[in-house]
């Protein structure tokens, strides 16, 4: 029954996906486990593990999305349960000084911080650990996410690592996580949670069934740790956190966890009585044949296109990718019905309306892509050019841009990556660490740690110092237009976005937050009024 159960529950939640059948050994016991206990002389060697097929390394590896198998009973039973906060115990606990001040720092001075990731982690988790139980990874490896990104699907780091799992673009393209100028899909909860447990696997395989290694790993990279273990001749974590290879933040990044599965594991102890839950995260895939506006499938759902947007991070632009058929969309729960059905009845033509450009005397591709800030790729792609120098004037061609487009600043078209990035310095002739650090307003210990220089003060014209701590916010400047402008009162009507407000008044989405002081999750609502300052002319 449980796992006839299980397996509903998982093709509703996540569709079905070609096969991959992973031997999961988890907890077979006849009762639920409340908590695993475990101490530093237990070796990380002796924790769970997991069998799996055998399989190539990460480079050879492309990301097949497994169907769904039927779930041991108790964990079946498990992920039926209400929960406040999904908590399965299959990972073990350590006792280690580093665990024990993150846990006082989780619950003191950035109890804030860590108290909206636990709120968070009500939406992701249970989808999380859904897709851990069909890979055959620990569940409580969820939380893993809370210690990449806050469990922020927009995370985008100062490596370029974006997503809940932080993939770096190489290591994602290893799982087939597509990242271009349409789509990024190591935002996309479900495929980078697969291959976040594909990446898992390798690398509790590669440190032989050592789940403590393989976490420092993800963190560190598996040539660093198993470099570590031998330098210090130990697999056991706690060992190579005394020696010198691996670096602070990965030395800290288990323990990160272990304190994270901790408080999790005894809210109410720790004094997290009071939080507010964000509701799981619920949807249904629908097939989009062809290219297709995403407006007009909010409008299906009867949602904006800014929530569409939400179910759908990876998406950056405003329709599905040119040229990609059959692309599986979210949508709500209980709306893949209706989509379906006002979808086949929806002519092609009319399923993305992009906008025209008529070639003039002196364009060429390129001067199109820089004028309207597009790729030339995407323009030849949409039109078939297969020679772009026989284009002809008064000719159009397909832009990859809404019909309608106007001179809206750039940023409306952006992506929607949460950027924290690293400043850096490229050094000139006659510069110290001392006038380097006055000019940046740091220390120069700091500019010492940040770029490894240890003591030495010799300098390189040309070489690139970081200048900031990694995961500075870096806040955008503020825009200013140019010419005369006026105060205008803009009434909210059903169906509006501030990406719509501000093209039809040719102002961008984020002066409006500013003008109204809007939060990024703003919902707004008929009849709201809105400032904007908008061209006098």
């Amino acid at each position: 029954m449980f796992k006839n159960i299980s397996l509903l529950l998982v093709v509703l939640l996540f569709g079905c996906h070609s096969a991959l059948q992973p031997t999961a050994v988890l907890p077979q016991n006849e009762s639920l486990p409340t908590s695993i206990s475990s101490t530093e002389d237990k070796q990380p060697s002796q924790i769970l593990t997991v069998v799996v097929e055998k399989e190539a390394e990460p480079d050879k590896l492309e990301l097949d999305l497994p169907g769904s198998q039927p779930l041991p009973e108790p964990i079946s039973a498990y992920l039926q349960r209400d929960f406040k906060l999904p908590y399965y115990g299959d990972f073990p606990l350590s006792e280690n000084i580093r665990i024990d001040k993150l846990i006082k720092r989780y619950t003191g001075s950035s109890k804030k911080m860590f108290g909206r990731w636990l709120e968070r982690a009500g939406r992701y988790v249970p989808k999380i650990q859904m897709v851990f139980a069909d890979e055959g990874i620990p569940l409580d490896l969820a939380y893993l996410a809370m210690i990449e990104s806050g469990f922020n699907l927009h995370a985008y780091s100062w490596a370029h690592a974006a997503g809940p799992w932080q993939f770096i673009e190489s290591t994602g393209r290893m799982y087939n996580l597509k990242n271009d100028w349409w789509q990024d899909g190591r935002l996309d909860l479900e495929r980078s949670t697969h291959a976040a447990a594909r990446h898992l696997k390798y690398l509790h395989k590669r440190f032989s069934g050592n789940w403590y290694l393989a976490v420092a790993a993800y963190n560190a990279g598996g040539g660093k740790v198993r470099k570590a273990v031998r330098k210090s001749g130990s697999q056991d974590f706690w060992v190579l956190t005394e020696g010198r290879v691996l670096r602070d933040e990965t030395k800290n990044y288990l323990p990160k966890l272990l304190a994270a599965l901790s408080i999790v594991k005894n809210l109410e102890d720790y004094g997290f009585s009071d939080l507010k839950f964000d509701k799981p995260l619920e949807y249904e895939m629908v097939t989009l044949e062809t290219s297709t506006d995403l407006e007009i499938i909010a409008g299906f759902c009867d949602i904006s296109y800014r929530q569409l947007k939400e179910l759908n991070p990876e998406l950056k632009r405003w329709c599905t990718p040119p040229g990609v058929i059959n692309y599986q969309l979210k949508v709500p729960f209980g709306y893949a019905g209706k989509v379906r059905s006002l979808y086949a009845q929806l002519p092609k033509n009319q399923r993305a309306r992009y906008h025209r450009h008529q070639i003039k005397s002196g364009d060429t591709l390129q001067v199109i892509a820089r004028k309207y800030k597009i790729r030339v790729n995407d323009i030849i792609a949409l039109n078939k050019i297969r020679n772009p120098r026989t284009l002809q004037i008064g000719h159009n061609l397909i832009l990859p841009l809404r019909e309608g487009f106007t001179s809206l600043p750039t940023n409306a078209l952006a992506d929607s990556y949460v950027r924290s990035r690293r400043r850096t310095y490229k050094v000139r002739s006659g510069d110290s660490l001392w006038s380097i650090s006055r000019r940046n307003n740091v220390t120069q210990k700091e500019l010492r740690v940040w770029n490894k220089l240890g003591w030495s003060n010799i300098l390189q014209p040309g070489q690139i110092l970081a200048v900031s701590k990694p995961g500075v916010r870096v806040v955008a400047k503020k825009e200013t237009k140019k010419g005369p402008s006026r105060k205008l009162i803009y009434k909210v009507v059903p169906g509006d976005t501030l990406w719509d407000i501000g093209r039809q008044f040719d102002v961008a989405t984020e002066q409006i937050r500013r003008w109204n002081e809007l939060s990024h999750g703003h919902i707004l609502r008929p009849g709201q009024k809105l400032t904007l300052m908008v061209s006098a002319t």
